[in-house]
């Protein structure tokens, strides 16, 4: 049978408080007897050593103290007569007021000779050995030890108001455990509920996640654990619901990419099929352009898998960050200077060698510089640089041109994301940054983006020396 969490929490908490409770009870049931035996008997006794020594004192002899030891014994506890208002119970033979203490103490005169017996195995006439001489109570007078109080192995009996005592104190202790039970039990149930109901959202919101809701957030009303989890749970519910809506964006982005020189292809096929158009070189030239397109953008899409699934083959060799820079600015400075775009590079030629492929790494800052090319309009500059940036060495593409918007700048590095959603003709395959940040950090690095709407754009990559 399955056990719900809050019953768990409330047998455990339970099972606490009766443990706790109950050994509590038995300790101080159990010591409560022996110290209340023990208090008894110190008290007896020393009274019982009072009224010895003034008989002593009186007689000079232990002389017939046999014949008045019990009268002595009702002098030296008058309060034994005086405890209980019930005379019936002062009366009743099994507690009669001088047999509660009747064997609970002897006498030994000076010599250690058993004067009035405390036991069997101690008959009178029979000398006490000296070390149980040393544990009895002296009797002294003008500082001579005249005698010794002998004590019973046995504790004293208990008399009714005493064992009324222990019987009240048995039973205030069986309520206190009740009462912590009682506690415990409140306990448990408020602080499962704590516990539980925050699992229980938890769980629901879960639940919702299966079913396909998966915008999901539950509320956190604690930093503990709990809070930890909540906070935890809602933050990877968003990003669920962001990925997912990024798959199904992409989807539908690489559907339009493909349909497009599809299209394109399946036209002009269909219509040399039919004798509408004849099959020129112009034409065959521009299919085969599509077609280009299409394994350009298949090619694209299986990098970042593999990119994503770390099997991207890199061959990393050391390189000086300069060389980088200039190499990837010179197949673009003809096109910049058709366009009236300055193309400058500015490295450190002392900076330390980066290690990374570099074949990937001119993909990298081809597209970085494209995209700058699209953007930069006549009269612009685009800037190539690296420095050292803590101990890693900063390359950077910074461009004076369009700029991008700032609610834009946290995505432009997903996949299939355009900051002009109108535009996707040409190159324009919304790749060209994502393939940037995967080959970057499958290099071990980063990279992020600046930009002023206007004012230009500046992309960091940072890589450490090799």
């Amino acid at each position: 049978m399955r056990t719900s969490l809050l019953g768990k929490f409330v047998l455990a908490f339970m099972l606490v408080a009766l443990i706790t409770a109950g050994l509590l009870a038995i300790s101080i049931r159990l010591t409560s007897v022996n110290r209340l035996s023990n208090l008894i008997v110190d008290q007896e006794r020393s009274s019982l050593q009072t009224a010895l020594i003034e008989y002593y004192t009186a007689n000079g002899s232990w002389t017939g103290v046999v014949e008045e030891w019990q009268q002595i014994r009702l002098r030296s506890f008058p309060t034994q007569a005086s405890l209980s208002t019930n005379r019936r119970i002062m009366t009743e033979p099994n507690y009669p007021p001088d047999q509660n203490r009747r064997n609970s103490f002897g006498l030994a005169d000076a010599q250690g000779m058993v004067v009035v017996s405390p036991d069997p195995r101690m008959p009178v006439g029979s000398i006490v050995p000296v070390d149980i001489l040393k544990t009895g109570a002296p009797l002294m007078v003008n500082n001579q030890r005249v005698g010794t109080i002998l004590d019973a192995n046995a504790p004293p009996p208990f008399n009714p108001e005493e064992n009324l005592f222990l019987q009240r104190t048995t039973d205030a202790l069986l309520l206190a455990t009740g009462g912590a039970l009682l506690v415990g039990l409140i306990m448990a149930i408020i602080l499962s509920r704590t516990l539980i109901h925050p699992l229980q959202a938890l769980t629901q919101a879960a639940q919702n996640i299966t079913a396909g809701q998966l915008e999901q957030q539950v509320k956190v009303g604690a930093k503990d654990e709990i809070g930890q989890l909540a906070t935890a749970f809602n933050r990877m519910s968003e990003e669920v619901a962001r990925v997912n809506q990024q798959r199904r964006q992409m989807t539908a982005d690489i559907a339009h990419d493909l349909r497009t020189p599809l299209t394109v292809i399946a036209g002009y096929v269909e219509a040399m099929r039919d004798g509408v158009l004849q099959p020129t070189e112009e034409r065959l030239s521009l299919i085969y352009t599509e077609i280009e397109r299409l394994q350009n953008l298949v090619g694209d899409l299986k990098m970042l898998t593999q990119a994503d699934a770390g099997e991207l083959p890199l061959h990393p060799l050391p390189i000086a960050p300069h060389s980088i820079l200039e190499r990837a600015a010179a197949p673009f400075q003809q096109r910049a200077e058709k366009q009236g775009v300055r193309l400058s590079v500015e490295a450190d030629e002392h900076l330390p060698d980066i290690c990374v492929d570099d074949a990937r790494m001119m993909q990298v800052f081809g597209n970085l510089v494209s995209n700058a090319l699209r953007y930069t309009p006549n009269g612009g500059e685009i800037h190539l640089a690296a420095q050292g940036s803590d101990g890693h060495v900063e390359l950077t593409v910074w461009d004076n041109g369009a700029g991008i918007p700032q609610e834009d700048l946290p995505f432009i590095f997903d996949r299939f994301y355009r900051v002009d959603k109108s535009r996707s003709e040409g190159d324009e395959s919304g790749l060209g940054l994502a393939i940037v940040k995967a080959l970057v950090e499958a290099h071990g690095g980063s990279v992020r983006a600046e930009s002023q709407l206007n004012k230009g754009t500046a992309v960091h990559i940072l890589l450490k020396p090799a």
